[in-house]
């Protein structure tokens, strides 16, 4: 299946409410490295939201069976290319296949207050770029807060109808606690940083360069027109 275009054969119509609840979660502010090493505030990601705040992350139950060893055997892989993940079709796609692009990987939710001007921003740094080399791979979680409920068509319907996304969107994954999927252990294990082993929110960002090597982390509030210029100086190395 090619990944392009994939919003084709929908079987849903796009009746998925966005709920603009911000996510407040304890009572501390917290500042994020936007990228790795680098000291920077989230009220600088551009977005409207003054009270969004991340002091512990909320995690939902997973009726997953834990993968043996999954944290050694991530850290053991030497790039993401090593990885082969399941598309939101179900069919298993290596990472291989992205040899030589620029990569923004993103843990993605439809119910989020971060969902509109994310999918909005992601949709249209994805089309000015792809012909450049560059892809976004898109992976639902629902692990925070519960906003991303649905199923895997359902998720696939509302990205194509309402933000017409074209980019990879993937399998809904745990990226945080025993049943992490591998490719985002590896991610983490390779940023480091302030943020550390834990995915935060959803909207959370990593650019990796043509090699499949982690170069920087963003925090959720970070605004993918905000990565612009790192995606541009990866496609020109």
């Amino acid at each position: 299946m090619a990944l392009i275009g994939f919003c084709s054969n929908l079987l849903f119509s796009a009746t998925t409410p966005i709920s603009h609840d911000y996510a407040q979660i304890g009572t501390s502010r917290v500042q994020f490295h936007t990228k790795i090493g680098v000291k920077s505030s989230y009220m600088n990601s551009g977005l409207s939201l003054q009270a969004l705040q991340f002091h512990s992350t909320v995690l939902m139950k997973s009726p997953k069976t834990a993968v043996p060893n999954v944290y050694a055997r991530a850290a053991a892989e030497k790039s993401i290319h090593d990885f082969t993940v399941k598309d939101i079709d179900g069919k298993d796609v290596s990472l291989s296949k992205f040899k030589g692009k620029v990569l923004l990987v993103v843990n993605v939710a439809s119910r989020c207050g971060l969902t509109s001007s994310n999918y909005t921003e992601l949709s249209h740094i994805y089309k000015k770029y792809k012909p450049q080399g560059f892809e976004i791979l898109a992976f639902p979680c629902n692990q925070f807060g519960g906003q991303e409920p649905g199923s895997n068509p359902e998720i696939k319907n509302f990205a194509c109808t309402l933000f017409k996304a074209e980019f990879p969107i993937f399998d809904k994954v745990d990226v945080n606690g025993p049943f992490t999927a591998p490719v985002y252990q590896f991610l983490k294990s390779s940023s480091g940083g302030f943020l550390g082993d834990v995915i935060k929110w959803n909207f959370e960002k990593f650019l990796v360069d043509k090699n499949g090597k982690v170069v920087e982390r963003y925090a959720p509030t970070t605004s993918p027109f905000q990565i612009e210029k790192d995606i541009k100086k990866l496609l020109a190395a």
